[in-house]
């Protein structure tokens, strides 16, 4: 089965910026994501076609080689028909440019060996998710709330170095600074170079001889932090707000990580929402569908007074306008559905009950209706 175009995971152009792959990328990661879609197996095949597919548009020099190559770049033995060189004639050294990493995915398949560069740029903090529940009004009109979360932050006394004030870190003895162990192969195709990050050091290329008595060296202590979240109006159940940067700090200078706040909402008694409009059921009276009137209608903002027809049937619906969800971000409200039933009452006083017995001698006086509907039964069965 051929493979899915990248380009058509992540739903962006082909001349698509690195700023709007990325922005697709964090769209679609969030949508599928499998915290938020426990147990789903197919969004979670899809969040990973979406690593994959930003694992290599992201990079500038990987996308290079995909426009060009598809993903045959990325395949062993995709680039056999051409060939590497001419391996016969003095050493083969694959460390130069983009396809270094390439060639040295292919060749350890082969040999064992690949090719990692340590990470000493800066990195971005990790997320941090934090489920919000609120009730139906709060996530109708908006509320402000206090939430706790727990979280790493940059040592107050190392200032994040991890080293006991007064000292410093020393250049790691095995790496001397670099944060990489380099080895060199010799194969029948020439010399691979094989870099791997120092595992003395884990790639910062310094160690740390005196740590910070309060962190232990690591520069980071566990802490809980009250955040104050301002709740729009008009969220919804697991609509997702993002707050940047305050996740977990980064690392070797690196932005903090961001805090996903899920939303869930907790059911009401009496209103069901759907979208931004809002849905009960109310009874009526026999006397009030009947004869028509004015009714007490529940709504977000309090009773209101609603003038029904004489006639009114059960599964009737009138509709409030401008009573429902206020739109998220936007102007403007939803309606308010309102659906009747007439209501029996189960115990009835002598007084109610003759005023009925009355009302149904009278109701037979004139039957054209009904005789009109049991006439059509009697017909549809054949009686007489």
């Amino acid at each position: 089965m051929p493979k899915k175009d990248l380009y058509e995971i992540l739903g962006v152009d082909r001349n698509a910026s690195q700023e709007e792959i990325k922005k697709a990328y964090r769209r679609l990661a969030k949508k599928y994501h499998p915290d938020l879609n426990p147990g789903d197996k197919e969004a979670e095949q899809k969040f990973k076609e979406i690593n994959e597919a930003y694992e290599i548009l992201s990079d500038p020099q990987k996308r290079a080689q995909y426009d060009q190559f598809g993903h045959a770049a990325f395949e062993q033995g995709g680039f056999q028909q051409g060939g590497f060189g001419d391996f016969t004639q003095g050493g083969f050294d694959f460390d130069f440019g983009g396809f270094g990493d390439i060639f040295g995915d292919i060749f350890s398949d082969f040999f064992g060996t690949g090719r990692r560069k340590a990470e000493k740029g800066p990195k971005k903090g990790a997320d941090i998710r934090y489920d919000l529940t609120l009730t139906f009004e709060e996530a109708a009109f908006g509320t402000e709330k206090e939430i706790e979360v727990e979280r790493f932050e940059v040592c107050d006394v190392c200032h994040g170095t991890g080293v006991k004030p007064g000292s410093r870190p020393e250049t790691c003895p095995v790496c001397h600074g670099t944060g990489e162990i380099r080895q060199t192969q010799n194969t029948p195709f020439g010399r691979i170079v094989n870099i791997r990050t120092c595992p003395r050091c884990h790639g910062e290329g310094k160690i740390i001889t005196d740590p910070c008595q309060k962190c232990g060296g690591t520069g980071r202590i566990r802490k809980r932090r009250k955040i104050k979240v301002t709740i729009p109006a008009g969220i919804d159940e697991g609509q997702m707000l993002t707050l940047r940067g305050e996740g977990e700090p980064g690392l070797r200078g690196g932005p903090n990580g961001d805090l996903y706040i899920v939303i869930h909402v907790k059911p009401h008694e009496i209103f069901k929402r759907e979208g931004y409009d809002v849905y009960v059921k109310i009874p009526i009276s026999f006397a009030d569908a009947a004869l028509g009137g004015e009714i007490k209608i529940p709504t977000l903002d309090g009773m209101v007074s609603f003038t029904i027809p004489e006639g009114t049937q059960t599964g009737t619906k009138f509709k409030l306008r401008g009573k429902g969800i206020p739109h998220i971000g936007g102007r403007g409200r939803g309606d308010q559905i309102v659906e009747v039933y007439v209501e029996v009452p189960k115990r009835l006083s002598e007084k109610q009950k003759e005023l009925l017995r009355e009302f149904k001698r009278l109701e037979g006086e004139n039957t054209a209706e009904h005789k009109s509907f049991f006439q059509r039964m009697r017909d549809a069965f054949g009686g007489s």
